[in-house]
């Protein structure tokens, strides 16, 4: 047997190898994550958006972890988005996946960072937002084209996140 010939035939088999190994732990991450809440719907009727940007939904991942990417319901689809700020919460609108929209009420947090799950980038190049689904706390990275969105994004999301402890003292809850 030619030599070039068996050593396109251990790659081929490598490749189908890691491929298949690949698709079994994304497989089994998604029976580990299948106690994941379903996600808030996105409201019939938003308030116009404060902030829109456009970017790359970078993924959800478990808060503090980085690497422990949320694989079910798309959360850990790498994909452009538009992200906007309304009074009601946060909304990414992904193109060929379904929308992820962040209640006012779950918002805990958003901060620049360096990265997360497998997309680095400059220093404080990536906004993350902390936020609670059901009793899992989870960080949603989003890259923004124009780097002067960032910060408005940033404090329009820190403007939510202030305003709904306040609300809720307010109403003695």
């Amino acid at each position: 047997m030619d030599t070039q010939l068996l050593s396109a035939l251990v790659t081929a088999g490598l490749i189908a190898v890691a491929l298949a190994m690949i698709g079994l732990g994304w497989r089994n991450r998604l029976r580990r994550q299948s106690d994941v809440e379903r996600l808030p719907e996105v409201p019939r009727q938003l308030t116009p958006a404060t902030v829109v940007a456009d970017g790359q939904y970078v993924s959800t991942t478990t808060a503090g972890d980085w690497l422990d990417r949320i694989a079910v319901q798309g959360l850990g689809i790498r994909t452009n988005a538009e992200l906007s700020v309304h009074a009601e919460g946060v909304l990414f609108d992904r193109p060929g996946a379904a929308p992820v929209f962040i209640p006012r009420e779950a918002l805990t947090d958003s901060r620049s960072a360096s990265g997360m799950a497998g997309k680095f980038v400059e220093k404080d190049g990536l906004l993350g937002i902390s936020w609670k689904l059901g009793s899992r706390e989870l960080d949603t990275g989003f890259r923004s084209r124009n780097s002067a969105d960032q910060d408005r994004l940033r404090q329009a999301i820190q403007e939510l996140t202030s305003a709904a402890p306040q609300a809720d003292a307010d109403s003695g809850k």
